[in-house]
């Protein structure tokens, strides 16, 4: 496996620990809807969160959370509309990234940004 993929997959087991401490619910990971991913699908109480996983090794070029541009968030957001047709979810969503910076010493770094897409 190409180290990046690796890196991602620590990345995407860091957050998901990470926000289950915090009293999370995970429901999916890694669901998929065409050509859109989302790392993580996850109750918050009685909203239904959508979380996007960025992993680096370092911010020489930029903060992880600001390598999901809009095409991402595009495709994040009709995945997102499929997966609440299909477990008929009318009510309170919201789109999150988890930022994790993993150093060379696998010291990891986590910041979380809720409602990411539309503050």
């Amino acid at each position: 496996m190409a180290k990046h993929n690796e890196l991602g997959q620590t990345g995407e087991v860091l957050a998901r620990r990470y926000l289950e401490e915090k009293g999370y619910k995970v429901l999916e990971c890694n669901w998929r809807y065409r050509r859109a991913e989302i790392d993580l699908i996850c109750w918050d109480g009685s909203i239904l969160v959508f979380v996007e996983v960025k992993t680096r090794s370092s911010d020489l070029f930029g903060h992880p959370a600001s390598k999901v541009n809009a095409r991402k968030e595009a495709l994040m957001v009709e995945a997102a509309g499929i997966y609440m047709e299909q477990i008929e979810h009318e009510w309170e969503f919201r789109f999150d990234i988890v930022s994790v910076l993993l150093s060379p010493s696998k010291e990891a770094k986590i910041e979380h940004f809720e409602d990411a897409f539309y503050n």
